[in-house]
């Protein structure tokens, strides 16, 4: 990459919580280090419709599935253009777009993430860059985590990154390489529990914070066996769903008590790891999870490490800031998927680059 490149690029990213569409418009710049400016960003809260798509999409035949694939495209695409409009926005070089994951399992060389790129780029008149997980998967990597190129790149002078999302992952450096894994469920159980309560999420945690500690519960959780494995699998609805899920209904607890000793357990085995690896280093924490104030106490309880709550605009978008640097990195056709965190055979630049034919 040459010094004084520069261009712009959306990112967007739905996650796992299912706490809408995130949209960040960035600039990068390049002088022989990367740097970033966060121009606008916004979420797109999705309606009830859209909410029991993309939660049920798992289940549909693979025709109606297409339809989803297509029209979640058509979705993003029109949302893109009217986050322009509707802020006065130049067009960028590109739109960068995660998709929503409804399958990954990548030991069995599996993985989709819906929201079609030929779509977007057609609706938006803007050249789209997806699919950034199947290269990796087809290279027996797990896919993810993504995010650490551009913790590596964009925020170096931090000891490590830790997303608070539906899935907790940090990343780090480690033997001058850059290494990351996911830790543990976060929202994605957290914001289930409070649907139930008719609540889209526990705010600042207050709804656990109420709520009993169950000792056994918790430790049939922080026993689980992916704490001890030597490598850590990438975290997706799947494992959640056979591993967690069943602890939870087996322990008959209400929701607010199952909210309570979940926080613990979260809070528990991130502090584990971060010790492990930080040695109370500088950790910026970022996602959903970070304005759970409750979650935040009860970590800084078992852990030494300074834990940074940037400003809102990255707490609450760096993941889709990265995946508009990821597609930045595909379309120049730089590394932006890391061996040493997936378990790829390499490298790669990966993403599937769609040019706008209407």
């Amino acid at each position: 990459m040459g010094k004084g490149f520069k261009t712009t690029a959306i990112g967007i990213m739905s996650g796992t919580s299912l706490d809408g569409l995130d949209l960040c418009l960035a600039e990068f710049r390049f002088d022989g280090k990367w740097h970033f400016e966060i121009i606008h960003a916004n979420c797109v809260d999705y309606d009830g419709d859209w909410r029991k798509k993309l939660a049920t999409a798992h289940e549909l035949s693979e025709e109606n599935l297409q339809k989803l694939h297509a029209n979640f495209g058509r979705f993003i695409g029109e949302h893109v253009n009217s986050f322009l409009d509707r802020n006065k926005l130049e067009k960028p070089e590109m739109v960068c777009s995660h998709g929503h994951t409804v399958f990954h399992q990548p030991e069995k060389g599996i993985t989709l993430q819906i929201g079609d790129g030929q779509t977007i780029a057609n609706t938006t008149g803007i050249t789209c860059v997806n699919d950034f997980r199947s290269l990796d998967v087809s290279l027996g990597g797990q896919g993810a985590p993504l995010v650490p190129i551009g913790d590596e790149l964009l925020f170096s002078e931090f000891d490590a990154c830790l997303n608070l999302g539906g899935f907790s992952n940090i990343s780090f450096k480690e033997d001058d390489e850059r290494r990351a894994f996911d830790i543990c469920p976060v929202n994605i159980v957290l914001n289930e529990l409070s649907n139930r309560l008719g609540q889209p999420f526990d705010r600042n945690g207050e709804l656990a914070r109420s709520g009993k500690l169950n000792e056994a519960l918790l430790d049939h959780l922080n026993s689980l066996n992916l704490y001890t494995a030597e490598i850590r699998p990438s975290l997706a609805r799947e494992w959640v769903e056979s591993t967690v899920t069943p602890l939870l209904k087996e322990s008959g607890l209400s929701e607010i008590d199952l909210m309570r000793t979940f926080v613990e357990h979260v809070a528990i085995q991130i502090a584990r790891v971060v010790e492990r690896k930080t040695a109370g280093g500088r950790v910026l924490v970022t996602g959903g999870g970070a304005y759970n104030s409750f979650l935040i106490e009860r970590l800084r309880t078992y852990c030494l490490a300074d834990l940074i709550t940037p400003e809102k605009q990255t707490i609450e978008f760096k993941e889709a800031l990265i995946f508009a640097f990821l597609g930045v990195l595909r379309i120049n056709d730089e590394i932006n998927v890391l061996r040493s965190v997936t378990g790829a055979t390499r490298n790669s630049s990966s993403g599937s680059i769609h040019f706008p034919l209407v």
